[in-house]
């Protein structure tokens, strides 16, 4: 019982510090904030949310194979599965922002020069994407917790 309630602490705090982190990407990601100083918390904010991220999977599979209920009954739950995939999408989403971060630091480091206004409007949209998306995570959890979708 304390191992599964330790694993839940540790898998909400994931879950907390994810969407502190895709929150503060939003809040920054705007043409009109931008500055050097920016691009810089940009590629930090990003590294953390990448570390919450992998924390939360790490966590996510340590519950389903050391968890009250089992993997049998976590795998048989199409749930899960509908869990898994959601958070795939937003990592696989997640990219082309990293990538931009990172490229925009670089060329502020190189060159003194700042993203293009609709380049930060199309990864800010990338990241309003991912937000939008995290939420529903949670919500196929709480029914996956409570038996919905199990066999039998």
């Amino acid at each position: 019982m304390i191992l599964e309630s330790l694993l839940a602490y540790a898998h909400l705090l994931a879950i907390l510090t994810l969407v502190v982190f895709i929150s503060s990407e939003a809040a920054l990601c705007r043409p009109e904030w931008m500055n050097a100083r920016t691009v810089e918390r940009l590629v930090t904010v990003d590294r953390i949310y990448g570390i919450a991220a992998g924390v939360l999977f790490v966590t996510g599979l340590v519950r389903i194979y050391y968890g009250v209920k089992g993997p049998d009954w976590y795998w048989s739950n199409w749930l899960l599965h509908v869990k898994i995939a959601a958070f795939v999408a937003v990592a696989l989403i997640s990219i082309k922002p990293t990538l931009r971060f990172a490229r925009w630091r670089r060329e502020l480091r190189a060159s003194g020069a700042l993203p293009a206004d609709e380049e930060v409007r199309a990864v800010r949209k990338l990241v309003m994407l991912q937000a939008h998306i995290i939420p529903l995570i949670p919500l196929a959890a709480v029914f996956l917790a409570r038996g919905f979708g199990a066999k039998g």
